[in-house]
């Protein structure tokens, strides 16, 4: 049998917990995915997954004019399109799925 070695990492119990349970499900120990993910780190020569800080959702203070006038165009073009729901529906479905 192969020398081992110990790692002890600090993480979220509840983040723990949801990984192990599909990691149960798939029959796979803990350790052996740790292993896994270390082999693709080695493959990889890095991280083997991007990563990076998400896109934000459009956000008019960090929009361009030209940018705000294209989403304003969209708006604008959906409305005439009757591409719109009214006001109090949205809040009657949003008061439905929220139990409100």
């Amino acid at each position: 049998m192969a020398k081992t070695a110990n790692i002890y990492a600090r993480i979220e119990p509840e983040i723990k917990e949801q990984a192990e349970a599909i990691l149960n499900a798939l029959g796979i120990p803990a350790s052996n995915a740790i292993t896994m993910f270390y082999k693709q780190i080695i493959l990889h020569n890095g991280l083997p997954f991007e990563v990076k800080l998400p896109e934000h959702p459009l956000d008019i203070s960090r929009m361009t004019t030209e940018q705000l006038d294209v989403e304003l165009e969209k708006g604008y073009a959906q409305m005439q399109g009757e591409n719109t729901i009214p006001a109090d529906q949205v809040f009657a479905d949003i008061r439905k799925e929220y139990g409100v």
